[in-house]
């Protein structure tokens, strides 16, 4: 039998009172003050088109608890993911409720992930598991000066105070969303190498790198409610001014190295215009114009802490989550948080394709999983490596590149007709199809009767023969017309040349009122002429 799980929850804290116990005065510790002054237009420091962004309704019901309930008959922490032989045993669960005064639409989305969902991904899948080996103690809430203390222990350039906001994210991150943060824990091992490799060569903060788990919670399928996708979440706007392509075909915003050096680059131009790295994350969030205008409405105060009651909503909680990613990721061990283990992916390479192809065609050929070249190309959005396009690169297990070498341009051929539909060149149907003569009806208006009749004798006279000698034109360009086509009959010898300079006209005249599509005619057939 597997070993037995055994999660203890401190009661040092109860006799204090749990979530509201032992909150020192800031001027015994250092703790950073938040202007918690109410702004007149509270969430209106955003333009009128980002509104519906970042303003959610202040009544809007808060998500169903992630963490749920525990329940007697052995699920954990990690539900469905261990067997049925672990148990694990949780000592007063309800005296470590937390003092929550933060709704969902304050937090990032990426703090909202529904983690059952994401450990359906082929990724997840394939390298996540949960550790049976580890025993657990969770010491329960902290006091503030342990919070300031291990804070103050991050390496790190950037700043990261503490506060009582600060204080509530760490606590949603510690208790309602720890299986996220065991998630994270383990889905980092992908990603986080990517992200250094990206801040290093720009000479950014490394602390930099866990803003995706704010933002997306790292799926590089992500995509808000707004519109903004990949794992650093980008507006297709500021995509595009970063360099990143957006198409019906192609989303770099989810190409894990091209976004993660776009996110490098954009911090460093957001750095230069505010020279502070907490403003840099809060204009990374919502844009620089409305950090601008916070920092205007705060009487021109530079400090994210003065200008926080100015900013829009989301973006409140955008710097004190992200201090709080940071303090989970440190910190998971004393709060019980078992990381998921992840095991090494299978080495890759990429290929660079000139041509259209379609991810069946690899399939089929090169014997690889679907669902192993959906999550190792996340940036194309229906399954085609546009290569007419301009050159793609398509990533792609070991054995599957060596295969792929080796079938050369049949990988192409394969299937192209029914896989890539579209098409280069379109014929025309040509089929000469008669003129129909159309006759024009005149009506008139009765109306105006008395008004025609008023009119004098000789007026009438003269419309009169001038309608009749109309008609007499338009009969005689009628018969002219008609005179002017007539029959031939084909004889030996004759060809199409022979049979035009006969009767006065060109070749493709008679191919035009004759439907023909060749030089070929047969003789005793018969042609019109004009």
């Amino acid at each position: 039998m597997k070993k037995i799980f055994y999660i203890i929850l401190s009661l040092s804290l109860c006799t204090a009172g749990i979530g509201t116990a032992a909150h020192f005065s800031p001027s015994a510790l250092d703790l950073t003050a938040v202007n918690d002054t109410i702004d007149p237009a509270d969430s209106d420091t955003l333009d009128e088109e980002d509104e519906d962004e970042y303003d959610d309704e202040e009544d809007e019901e808060e998500n169903e608890d992630e963490f749920g309930d525990y329940t007697p008959e052995g699920e954990d922490e990690f539900g469905e993911m261990l067997s049925d032989n672990d148990t694990i045993t949780v000592v007063n669960d309800e005296e470590t409720a937390v003092n929550d005064t933060i709704s969902d639409s304050e937090l990032p989305e990426g703090m909202l992930i529904d983690v059952d969902q994401e450990m359906k991904e082929w990724n997840a899948q394939q390298y996540l598991s949960t550790d049976s080996t580890i025993v657990v103690t969770d010491k329960g809430l902290m006091t503030d000066e342990e919070y300031i203390a291990r804070l103050r222990r991050i390496p790190a350039v950037m700043e990261m105070p503490y506060n009582d906001v600060v204080r509530q994210y760490i606590e949603k991150y510690t208790t309602r969303l720890r299986r996220s943060v065991s998630y994270m824990l383990g889905a980092q091992n992908f990603y986080i190498p990517i992200f250094e490799d990206a801040l290093e060569a720009e000479s950014l903060p490394l602390e930099l790198r866990y803003l995706p788990i704010i933002e997306s919670a790292l799926d590089p399928t992500a995509t808000s409610r707004v519109g903004a996708a990949g794992l650093w979440q980008f507006m297709p706007s500021t995509a595009k001014s970063l360099g990143l392509e957006t198409n019906s075909l192609v989303d770099e915003r989810r190409d894990v190295i091209k976004s993660s050096q776009a996110a490098a680059k954009y911090f460093k131009q957001l750095y230069s215009r505010f020279g502070d790295w907490t403003l840099v994350i809060a204009a990374y969030n919502c844009g620089p114009t409305n950090v601008q205008k916070a920092i205007e409405r705060a009487g021109g105060s530079t400090d994210y802490w003065q200008i926080y009651p100015y900013l829009p909503r989301e973006t409140r909680g955008y710097v004190p989550a992200f201090i709080a990613a940071n303090y989970a990721m440190y910190y998971y061990c004393e709060h019980g948080i078992i990381p998921m283990q992840a095991k090494l992916p299978l080495e890759s390479d990429t290929v660079v394709v000139s041509r259209d192809l379609h991810f069946q065609q690899v399939v089929d050929l090169c014997g690889v999983d679907m669902d192993q070249v959906k999550a190792l190309n996340p940036q194309y959005r229906r399954d085609i490596v546009p290569g007419y396009w301009k050159p793609c690169a398509i990533r792609l297990p070991m054995d599957a590149v060596s295969k792929f070498i080796q079938w050369g341009d049949s990988i192409y051929n394969y299937k192209a007709s029914e896989l890539l539909p579209r098409r280069s060149v379109a014929a025309v149907n040509d089929t000469y199809v008669p003129a129909v003569q159309k006759t024009q009806t005149r009506s008139y208006d009765r109306g105006r009767s008395d008004y025609r009749s008023s009119k004098s004798y000789s007026s009438k006279s003269k419309n009169s023969r001038n309608s009749k000698n109309s008609k007499s034109k338009s009969k005689s360009s009628s018969k002219s017309k008609k005179e002017r086509t007539s029959n031939v009959t084909i004889k030996k010898g004759d060809t199409l040349e022979s049979i035009a300079r006969r009767n006065g006209t060109t070749v493709a005249k008679l191919k035009k009122i004759n439907g023909i599509k060749g030089d070929n005619i047969r003789e005793g057939k018969k042609l019109k002429v004009k």
